[in-house]
């Protein structure tokens, strides 16, 4: 599930918001390998402006399923995010090894505006279009 875009929340939206992400770093801290949760959890923190936090999340997902091309484009998108736009490349250029080929997303995502500024996003664009190619 690719992270959810911020939005201005309301006061109850940002309340009922606090009360879920409160409910998930409890079960985490339970099961700090619980997949689903930090999921979502990372992309709460992202709704709710905690962008660091949502960045040590993905970290913490990535070295739970290295290979997952979802958890590496969220990544990438929070890697984005926290104003590093090379390392989001990077992360891009994994989830696209890994299977990832939502190029129209890629280029509308707000989470990536940062890394497609960078000359090198460049490069995941081309990637995804070859590979698109070869199919």
């Amino acid at each position: 599930m690719p992270k959810a875009k911020k939005a201005k929340l309301g006061r109850r939206e940002s309340r009922d918001l606090d009360v879920e992400i409160g409910f998930l770093e409890g079960l985490v801290s339970r099961d700090p390998q619980y997949v689903e949760a930090l999921q979502l959890l990372a992309d709460d923190y992202t709704r709710r402006g905690r962008i660091n936090d949502g960045l040590r999340v993905d970290h913490q997902l990535k070295s739970l399923r290295p290979g997952d091309p979802e958890v590496l484009f969220n990544l990438a998108c929070s890697l984005s995010l926290a104003g590093e736009p090379g390392s989001a490349i990077d992360e891009l250029l994994r989830a696209v090894d890994a299977g990832y080929r939502d190029l129209d997303w890629m280029l509308k995502d707000p989470d990536l505006a940062a890394a497609r500024k960078d000359p090198a996003f460049r490069k995941v664009r081309d990637r995804i279009q070859a590979l698109k190619a070869g199919d």
